[in-house]
């Protein structure tokens, strides 16, 4: 809220951003409103996605059997099963995925995708890629993305990749 040299506490106890801190957090604030939707234009643009759809379309195609539990793929997502389950719905409509119950434990649903549903993933991979480059990728060094891959760490956001 004010810009100080030296973060005081307010009389509630709330220390103020300094200006670095500040700088740092409306950053990350921008990151994480504008870069979805820059990520999903080419997506919506060539292949009718959202980025969700996509996502959700990439991890399946990346699973063993092309399955994985609706819990899992909610996880990966980063949505909610209430969310995942009306984008699959609208997916199982395009006829790209279809849900079952899982043969090892019957509690759960296993989302797969069909072959269309990797048909359309891999069509739409190269134009998510291109996206993923030109806004983020390419403008970093490689100092720069792995630090970028220790905030998420830090942040817990991601695992850290393997060594």
């Amino acid at each position: 809220m004010t810009d100080r040299a030296t973060p005081e506490a307010g009389g509630d106890g709330t220390t103020w951003l300094d200006s670095g801190e500040k700088a740092a957090w409306t950053g990350l604030v921008s990151l994480i409103m504008l870069l979805p939707g820059r990520l999903e234009a080419p997506l919506q643009q060539a292949h009718g996605l959202t980025l969700f759809e996509y996502l959700t379309l990439s991890h399946l195609s990346e699973a063993p059997g092309r399955s994985l539990r609706m819990s899992e793929l909610a996880f990966l997502t980063n949505g909610s099963l209430s969310r995942l389950s009306n984008v699959v719905k609208r997916l199982e409509g395009r006829g790209w995925m279809h849900r079952s119950p899982d043969p090892d434990d019957g509690r759960y649903t296993l989302a797969a995708l069909t072959d269309a549903g990797f048909d359309v993933v891999h069509a739409a991979a190269p134009t998510h890629l291109r996206a993923v480059r030109a806004l983020v990728l390419d403008r970093l060094d490689a100092a720069d993305r792995a630090a970028l891959s220790r905030i998420a760490v830090a942040l817990g956001v991601q695992d850290l990749p393997p060594s």
